[in-house]
Protein backbone atom coordinates (compact mmCIF):
# COMPACT_ATOMS: atom_id res chain seq x y z
CA UNK A 1 0.00 0.00 0.00
CA UNK A 2 1.29 3.18 -0.80
CA UNK A 3 1.10 5.74 2.02
CA UNK A 4 -0.44 8.89 0.49
CA UNK A 5 0.67 11.85 2.60
CA UNK A 6 -1.51 14.40 3.18
CA UNK A 7 -2.63 17.95 4.14
CA UNK A 8 -5.53 20.28 4.54
CA UNK A 9 -5.71 24.19 3.54
CA UNK A 10 -8.52 25.96 4.58
CA UNK A 11 -7.61 29.82 3.52
CA UNK A 12 -9.60 32.62 4.57
CA UNK A 13 -9.96 35.48 2.44
CA UNK A 14 -12.42 38.81 2.85
CA UNK A 15 -13.30 42.15 1.27
CA UNK A 16 -12.86 45.06 2.96
CA UNK A 17 -15.16 48.19 2.46
CA UNK A 18 -14.12 51.88 2.84
CA UNK A 19 -15.81 54.38 4.83
CA UNK A 20 -18.58 55.01 1.49
CA UNK A 21 -18.95 51.11 1.15
CA UNK A 22 -17.02 50.70 -1.52
CA UNK A 23 -15.13 47.99 -1.57
CA UNK A 24 -11.01 48.00 -1.41
CA UNK A 25 -8.08 46.41 -1.40
CA UNK A 26 -7.99 43.20 0.42
CA UNK A 27 -5.38 40.02 1.29
CA UNK A 28 -6.83 38.60 -2.07
CA UNK A 29 -6.49 41.70 -4.27
CA UNK A 30 -4.18 41.84 -7.00
CA UNK A 31 -1.32 43.44 -5.53
CA UNK A 32 1.91 44.86 -7.44
CA UNK A 33 3.47 42.53 -5.26
CA UNK A 34 1.44 39.61 -5.47
CA UNK A 35 1.49 39.91 -9.56
CA UNK A 36 5.79 40.62 -9.01
CA UNK A 37 5.86 36.78 -6.86
CA UNK A 38 3.68 34.67 -9.38
CA UNK A 39 6.34 32.58 -10.28
CA UNK A 40 6.47 31.64 -14.48
CA UNK A 41 6.21 28.26 -15.71
CA UNK A 42 9.75 27.37 -15.74
CA UNK A 43 10.65 28.24 -11.56
CA UNK A 44 7.84 25.55 -11.28
CA UNK A 45 8.76 22.91 -14.26
CA UNK A 46 12.53 23.02 -12.56
CA UNK A 47 11.75 21.77 -9.65
CA UNK A 48 9.68 18.18 -11.42
CA UNK A 49 11.08 14.82 -11.28
CA UNK A 50 10.94 12.73 -14.31
CA UNK A 51 7.01 11.06 -13.92
CA UNK A 52 6.11 15.01 -12.89
CA UNK A 53 7.67 16.77 -16.11
CA UNK A 54 5.90 13.64 -18.01
CA UNK A 55 2.28 14.54 -16.82
CA UNK A 56 3.44 17.77 -17.58
CA UNK A 57 4.39 17.64 -20.99
CA UNK A 58 1.23 15.17 -22.00
CA UNK A 59 -1.49 17.68 -20.85
CA UNK A 60 0.24 20.80 -22.75
CA UNK A 61 -2.13 20.96 -26.13
CA UNK A 62 0.28 22.67 -27.84
CA UNK A 63 2.69 19.98 -27.88
CA UNK A 64 1.97 16.44 -30.46
CA UNK A 65 4.00 14.04 -28.38
CA UNK A 66 3.44 10.47 -28.54
CA UNK A 67 4.27 7.59 -26.64
CA UNK A 68 7.38 6.93 -27.80
CA UNK A 69 8.54 10.18 -27.55
CA UNK A 70 7.36 9.88 -23.67
CA UNK A 71 9.28 7.07 -23.22
CA UNK A 72 12.44 8.56 -24.62
CA UNK A 73 12.32 10.85 -21.96
CA UNK A 74 11.42 8.82 -19.34
CA UNK A 75 14.42 6.50 -20.55
CA UNK A 76 16.90 9.23 -20.03
CA UNK A 77 16.01 10.41 -17.13
CA UNK A 78 15.58 13.41 -17.56
CA UNK A 79 13.99 15.95 -14.60
CA UNK A 80 12.26 19.44 -15.30
CA UNK A 81 16.15 21.04 -14.65
CA UNK A 82 17.87 19.00 -17.08
CA UNK A 83 15.11 19.37 -19.42
CA UNK A 84 14.97 23.39 -19.56
CA UNK A 85 18.71 23.34 -20.29
CA UNK A 86 17.96 20.46 -23.32
CA UNK A 87 18.81 22.07 -26.72
CA UNK A 88 16.83 20.94 -29.74
CA UNK A 89 20.34 18.98 -30.81
CA UNK A 90 20.35 17.20 -27.97
CA UNK A 91 16.53 15.86 -27.42
CA UNK A 92 17.62 15.18 -31.91
CA UNK A 93 21.03 13.11 -30.32
CA UNK A 94 18.20 10.96 -27.31
CA UNK A 95 16.23 9.93 -30.58
CA UNK A 96 13.71 12.35 -31.03
CA UNK A 97 11.96 13.42 -34.54
CA UNK A 98 12.94 16.66 -35.64
CA UNK A 99 9.42 18.23 -35.42
CA UNK A 100 8.77 17.20 -31.45
CA UNK A 101 12.51 17.98 -30.75
CA UNK A 102 11.87 21.97 -32.84
CA UNK A 103 8.35 22.16 -30.63
CA UNK A 104 9.93 21.44 -27.41
CA UNK A 105 12.85 23.57 -27.90
CA UNK A 106 10.45 26.39 -28.97
CA UNK A 107 8.61 25.50 -25.91
CA UNK A 108 11.28 25.84 -23.69
CA UNK A 109 11.72 29.23 -24.42
CA UNK A 110 7.93 30.15 -24.45
CA UNK A 111 7.54 28.80 -20.76
CA UNK A 112 10.37 31.29 -19.31
CA UNK A 113 7.64 34.23 -20.52
CA UNK A 114 4.58 32.13 -19.12
CA UNK A 115 3.62 33.20 -15.48
CA UNK A 116 0.68 30.90 -13.32
CA UNK A 117 -2.41 33.02 -12.62
CA UNK A 118 -3.03 33.81 -8.76
CA UNK A 119 -6.28 32.96 -7.37
CA UNK A 120 -7.30 36.12 -7.12
CA UNK A 121 -7.33 36.65 -10.28
CA UNK A 122 -10.35 34.76 -11.24
CA UNK A 123 -13.17 37.18 -11.17
CA UNK A 124 -15.38 35.18 -13.18
CA UNK A 125 -17.35 31.89 -12.24
CA UNK A 126 -18.67 31.33 -15.76
CA UNK A 127 -15.44 30.97 -17.02
CA UNK A 128 -14.75 28.64 -14.42
CA UNK A 129 -17.09 26.36 -14.49
CA UNK A 130 -16.58 26.22 -18.52
CA UNK A 131 -13.87 24.18 -17.31
CA UNK A 132 -16.62 21.67 -16.02
CA UNK A 133 -18.66 21.65 -18.60
CA UNK A 134 -21.36 23.47 -16.62
CA UNK A 135 -23.37 26.46 -19.03
CA UNK A 136 -23.87 29.20 -16.43
CA UNK A 137 -22.65 31.82 -14.23
CA UNK A 138 -24.40 31.27 -11.22
CA UNK A 139 -23.94 28.99 -8.20
CA UNK A 140 -27.30 27.60 -8.30
CA UNK A 141 -25.98 25.69 -11.58
CA UNK A 142 -23.59 23.44 -9.62
CA UNK A 143 -24.92 19.89 -8.42
CA UNK A 144 -26.10 19.77 -5.05
CA UNK A 145 -25.00 17.20 -2.41
CA UNK A 146 -25.76 16.70 1.29
CA UNK A 147 -22.38 17.14 3.39
CA UNK A 148 -21.45 14.56 5.80
CA UNK A 149 -22.12 15.92 9.11
CA UNK A 150 -20.84 14.55 12.58
CA UNK A 151 -23.11 15.11 15.59
CA UNK A 152 -22.17 17.10 18.75
CA UNK A 153 -23.73 17.34 21.89
CA UNK A 154 -24.88 20.80 23.59
CA UNK A 155 -22.74 20.23 25.86
CA UNK A 156 -19.36 19.31 24.26
CA UNK A 157 -16.06 21.15 25.35
CA UNK A 158 -14.88 22.68 22.87
CA UNK A 159 -18.36 23.78 21.03
CA UNK A 160 -19.03 25.63 24.39
CA UNK A 161 -15.42 27.61 24.18
CA UNK A 162 -16.03 28.58 20.79
CA UNK A 163 -19.11 29.79 21.82
CA UNK A 164 -17.22 31.68 24.57
CA UNK A 165 -14.81 33.12 22.17
CA UNK A 166 -17.51 34.61 20.02
CA UNK A 167 -19.45 35.91 23.01
CA UNK A 168 -16.10 37.38 24.16
CA UNK A 169 -15.52 39.22 20.61
CA UNK A 170 -18.86 40.50 20.05
CA UNK A 171 -18.88 42.16 23.58
CA UNK A 172 -15.38 43.55 22.48
CA UNK A 173 -16.28 44.14 19.06
CA UNK A 174 -19.82 44.51 18.28
CA UNK A 175 -22.58 43.23 16.27
CA UNK A 176 -21.15 42.03 12.42
CA UNK A 177 -22.75 44.74 10.57
CA UNK A 178 -22.75 44.04 6.39
CA UNK A 179 -20.03 46.47 6.34
CA UNK A 180 -17.91 45.38 8.66
CA UNK A 181 -14.21 43.99 7.34
CA UNK A 182 -12.22 40.99 6.79
CA UNK A 183 -10.43 41.18 10.07
CA UNK A 184 -13.69 41.32 11.96
CA UNK A 185 -15.04 38.69 9.98
CA UNK A 186 -11.94 36.54 10.55
CA UNK A 187 -12.13 36.21 14.13
CA UNK A 188 -15.26 34.19 14.32
CA UNK A 189 -14.48 32.27 11.20
CA UNK A 190 -11.13 31.46 12.57
CA UNK A 191 -12.54 30.76 15.91
CA UNK A 192 -14.87 28.20 14.78
CA UNK A 193 -11.89 26.28 12.31
CA UNK A 194 -9.76 25.73 15.44
CA UNK A 195 -13.02 24.52 17.59
CA UNK A 196 -13.87 22.11 14.90
CA UNK A 197 -9.82 20.79 14.05
CA UNK A 198 -9.87 20.57 17.43
CA UNK A 199 -12.85 18.28 17.90
CA UNK A 200 -11.82 16.16 15.06
CA UNK A 201 -7.98 15.67 16.45
CA UNK A 202 -9.66 14.40 19.55
CA UNK A 203 -12.59 12.43 17.88
CA UNK A 204 -9.35 10.50 14.99
CA UNK A 205 -6.18 10.55 17.40
CA UNK A 206 -4.37 12.32 14.17
CA UNK A 207 -2.04 15.31 14.59
CA UNK A 208 -3.14 17.64 12.61
CA UNK A 209 -2.10 21.09 13.01
CA UNK A 210 -2.91 24.39 11.28
CA UNK A 211 -0.54 26.63 9.49
CA UNK A 212 -1.73 30.05 7.98
CA UNK A 213 -1.12 31.55 4.37
CA UNK A 214 0.04 28.51 2.71
CA UNK A 215 0.80 28.87 -0.70
CA UNK A 216 -0.33 26.16 -3.27
CA UNK A 217 1.26 26.17 -6.46
CA UNK A 218 -0.73 23.92 -9.30
CA UNK A 219 -0.16 23.36 -13.09
CA UNK A 220 -2.16 26.23 -13.88
CA UNK A 221 -2.66 28.80 -11.01
CA UNK A 222 -0.95 29.40 -7.71
CA UNK A 223 -1.28 31.67 -4.33
CA UNK A 224 -1.73 31.93 -0.46
CA UNK A 225 -4.83 30.42 1.43
CA UNK A 226 -5.02 32.19 4.85
CA UNK A 227 -6.02 28.25 6.85
CA UNK A 228 -4.12 25.44 6.64
CA UNK A 229 -5.01 22.30 8.62
CA UNK A 230 -2.14 19.74 7.90
CA UNK A 231 -2.01 15.64 8.53
CA UNK A 232 1.60 15.33 6.99
CA UNK A 233 1.22 16.59 3.57
CA UNK A 234 -2.24 16.49 1.54
CA UNK A 235 -4.31 18.86 0.97
CA UNK A 236 -8.12 18.19 2.71
CA UNK A 237 -9.86 21.57 2.69
CA UNK A 238 -9.57 24.76 1.54
CA UNK A 239 -11.99 27.46 2.63
CA UNK A 240 -12.40 30.96 1.07
CA UNK A 241 -13.70 33.93 2.92
CA UNK A 242 -15.66 36.76 1.30
CA UNK A 243 -17.42 40.15 2.59
CA UNK A 244 -19.89 40.36 -0.42
CA UNK A 245 -18.48 38.61 -3.49
CA UNK A 246 -19.88 34.81 -2.74
CA UNK A 247 -20.03 33.89 -6.32
CA UNK A 248 -15.98 35.51 -6.63
CA UNK A 249 -15.77 33.29 -3.98
CA UNK A 250 -16.92 30.37 -5.33
CA UNK A 251 -15.00 31.03 -8.87
CA UNK A 252 -11.72 31.61 -6.24
CA UNK A 253 -12.32 28.22 -4.47
CA UNK A 254 -12.77 26.21 -7.50
CA UNK A 255 -9.49 27.01 -8.82
CA UNK A 256 -7.73 26.63 -5.34
CA UNK A 257 -9.30 23.19 -5.15
CA UNK A 258 -7.86 22.20 -8.34
CA UNK A 259 -4.49 23.55 -7.41
CA UNK A 260 -4.46 21.16 -4.30
CA UNK A 261 -5.33 18.14 -6.06
CA UNK A 262 -2.77 18.65 -8.17
CA UNK A 263 0.07 19.50 -5.60
CA UNK A 264 -1.53 16.18 -4.13
CA UNK A 265 -0.92 14.39 -6.96
CA UNK A 266 2.70 15.72 -7.50
CA UNK A 267 3.48 14.69 -3.40
CA UNK A 268 2.31 11.07 -4.32
CA UNK A 269 4.55 10.72 -7.26
CA UNK A 270 7.47 12.34 -5.74
CA UNK A 271 7.15 9.53 -2.58
CA UNK A 272 6.34 6.73 -5.11
CA UNK A 273 8.26 4.95 -8.10
CA UNK A 274 4.38 3.47 -8.89
CA UNK A 275 2.12 4.49 -11.67
CA UNK A 276 -1.34 5.36 -10.51
CA UNK A 277 -3.54 3.76 -13.36
CA UNK A 278 -7.06 5.29 -11.23
CA UNK A 279 -5.68 8.48 -9.19
CA UNK A 280 -9.15 9.74 -8.55
CA UNK A 281 -9.17 12.02 -5.73
CA UNK A 282 -11.17 14.27 -3.92
CA UNK A 283 -11.04 17.33 -1.47
CA UNK A 284 -13.71 19.41 0.57
CA UNK A 285 -14.30 23.53 -0.27
CA UNK A 286 -15.74 26.21 2.36
CA UNK A 287 -16.52 29.66 0.56
CA UNK A 288 -17.61 31.90 3.83
CA UNK A 289 -18.71 35.37 4.95
CA UNK A 290 -18.70 34.28 8.61
CA UNK A 291 -22.56 34.59 8.41
CA UNK A 292 -23.15 32.47 5.47
CA UNK A 293 -21.46 29.10 5.40
CA UNK A 294 -21.46 27.15 1.81
CA UNK A 295 -19.36 23.75 1.03
CA UNK A 296 -17.91 22.32 -1.96
CA UNK A 297 -16.96 18.71 -2.82
CA UNK A 298 -14.27 18.56 -5.50
CA UNK A 299 -13.53 15.48 -7.34
CA UNK A 300 -11.19 14.40 -10.20
CA UNK A 301 -14.23 13.54 -12.25
CA UNK A 302 -16.79 16.96 -11.27
CA UNK A 303 -17.54 19.38 -8.75
CA UNK A 304 -20.89 19.88 -6.30
CA UNK A 305 -21.74 21.97 -3.62
CA UNK A 306 -24.63 23.13 -0.98
CA UNK A 307 -25.20 26.45 -2.78
CA UNK A 308 -29.28 26.25 -2.76
CA UNK A 309 -29.06 25.27 0.98
CA UNK A 310 -26.23 27.69 2.98
CA UNK A 311 -25.88 27.82 6.55
CA UNK A 312 -26.38 30.98 8.28
CA UNK A 313 -25.02 32.55 11.68
CA UNK A 314 -25.77 35.88 12.96
CA UNK A 315 -23.64 37.63 15.17
CA UNK A 316 -25.42 39.85 17.15
CA UNK A 317 -24.52 41.73 20.64
CA UNK A 318 -27.81 40.63 22.05
CA UNK A 319 -26.53 37.15 22.67
CA UNK A 320 -24.84 38.31 25.37
CA UNK A 321 -27.96 38.42 27.38
CA UNK A 322 -28.49 34.83 29.22
CA UNK A 323 -31.33 32.64 27.93
CA UNK A 324 -32.20 35.30 25.13
CA UNK A 325 -33.56 33.39 22.43
CA UNK A 326 -30.60 34.95 20.40
CA UNK A 327 -28.34 33.50 22.72
CA UNK A 328 -29.80 30.13 21.92
CA UNK A 329 -29.96 30.48 17.96
CA UNK A 330 -26.05 31.65 18.06
CA UNK A 331 -25.96 28.07 19.77
CA UNK A 332 -27.70 26.08 17.20
CA UNK A 333 -26.60 27.79 14.04
CA UNK A 334 -22.62 27.81 15.40
CA UNK A 335 -23.28 24.20 16.19
CA UNK A 336 -24.82 22.82 12.68
CA UNK A 337 -22.04 24.57 10.94
CA UNK A 338 -18.98 23.00 13.34
CA UNK A 339 -21.39 19.70 12.62
CA UNK A 340 -20.38 19.80 9.09
CA UNK A 341 -16.81 20.76 9.16
CA UNK A 342 -15.85 18.08 11.52
CA UNK A 343 -18.64 15.72 9.65
CA UNK A 344 -16.08 16.80 6.41
CA UNK A 345 -12.78 16.94 7.61
CA UNK A 346 -13.62 13.35 9.59
CA UNK A 347 -14.62 11.73 6.51
CA UNK A 348 -11.73 13.06 4.68
CA UNK A 349 -9.31 12.24 7.31
CA UNK A 350 -11.05 8.40 7.73
CA UNK A 351 -10.95 7.54 4.11
CA UNK A 352 -8.39 4.65 2.69
CA UNK A 353 -6.05 5.64 0.71
CA UNK A 354 -6.90 4.22 -2.65
CA UNK A 355 -8.47 5.80 -5.36
CA UNK A 356 -10.82 3.16 -5.84
CA UNK A 357 -11.87 3.59 -2.20
CA UNK A 358 -11.94 7.22 -2.59
CA UNK A 359 -14.62 6.79 -5.78
CA UNK A 360 -16.99 4.53 -3.84
CA UNK A 361 -16.76 6.70 -0.88
CA UNK A 362 -18.05 9.94 -2.91
CA UNK A 363 -20.74 7.60 -5.31
CA UNK A 364 -22.30 7.01 -2.35
CA UNK A 365 -23.11 10.53 -1.66
CA UNK A 366 -24.93 10.38 -4.58
CA UNK A 367 -26.51 7.05 -4.89
CA UNK A 368 -29.89 8.09 -3.23
CA UNK A 369 -30.03 10.72 -5.91
CA UNK A 370 -29.43 8.78 -9.05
Amino acid sequence: MIVDPSYLILSIIAMSVSENNTPVSTSTSITEAEEKNVPTITEVVRNYKTKELIDFLRKEKDLVLDDDDLKIIEKEKITGRAFLKTTKEEFRSLGLGFGPASDLADFIKEIGKRKLKAFSSYKSLKEVLKKYDIDGNGIGTIRQFSPKTYQLKDEDEELQQCIKEIKRRLGNMGTVLADSNEAIRCEYISTILHASLYIVKRITSKELTLAPQLEVVGEESTGRVDYAIKNLEELICITEGKLHQVVMGFAQNLIQCESALQANKRKRKRKSNEEFADDYDYIYGIVTTATEWYFILYTSDGISCTSKNPLNIRFTESVLKEGSEEERELCKNVKRVMEVIVGLLKDRVDVEKEPVTKKQRIQGFFGNQE
